[in-house]
């Protein structure tokens, strides 16, 4: 039997593409942020807080990732920006060719692209799509321990929220040893201790944010 070896592997691939939609997002003048993290961390509730704290000084887009259905975008069309869904069947993440199908849906500009991907800590970590960066969402339920069992994702997102802290006496959730696991894995990473319910924290990630919209506004100058 011949062997076949791959020589382009899907990921370099993927990368070229990805080349091309940021392109296309940097015509824009959009910071575009990828949400990764595992289901129910509270990728939608953070989405939802930064629109509602966003939308009236920026344009804001929202690109829904999930398996199958539109749950979470019948949830966020209630605050009255838009929304671009897609399904991806059975892939288990998004990738830069399913966002470059969305590219042409796209008629006008946005300050503010919020990608939220597909409930998962390892797939999506390994495909970029264009974002200026990733967001890893970690919710204290979850446990401590995921930056150590799920490295990839912590080590390549540029903003760690760590969610949900309004529920840190009543879960084993040591926010010292978390920390280290994410320095551990990425000493440039930006961590932001929320509770997406009661508002905890969420002021320091807005500042963050906001200045990462005005060295846009600059750069564009």
């Amino acid at each position: 039997m011949k062997k076949v070896e791959v020589f382009k592997p899907v990921l370099v691939s993927n990368k070229e593409r990805a080349r091309e939609n940021r392109k296309f997002f940097d015509g824009m003048d959009s910071l575009v942020i990828n949400i990764i993290s595992s289901p129910g961390a509270g990728k939608t509730s953070i989405i939802s807080k930064l629109v509602e704290h966003f939308k009236n000084k920026h344009t804001i887009l929202i690109i829904e990732g999930d398996i199958k259905g539109d749950i979470d975008s019948s949830r966020l069309s209630k605050l009255k920006v838009d929304i671009v869904q897609i399904n991806t069947l059975t892939e288990c993440h998004l990738d830069a060719f399913m966002v470059a199908q969305v590219l042409p849906k796209i008629e006008k500009k946005y300050d503010l692209i919020l990608v939220e991907n597909v409930g998962n800590l390892v797939c999506p970590a390994e495909f970029e799509i264009g974002e200026d960066f990733k967001s890893a969402i970690l919710s204290t339920p979850e446990g401590d321990d995921k930056p150590l069992k799920y490295p990839l994702l912590f080590h390549l997102a540029k903003v760690v929220v760590i969610n949900k802290c309004d529920l840190l006496p009543y879960v084993n959730f040591d926010l010292k040893k978390a920390r280290e696991a994410i320095k551990g894995e990425n000493p440039k990473a930006h961590v932001f201790e929320v509770s997406a319910k009661t508002d905890e924290g969420l002021g320091e990630l807005y500042r963050f944010l906001e200045r990462k919209l005005d060295a846009k506004k600059k750069a564009k100058r």
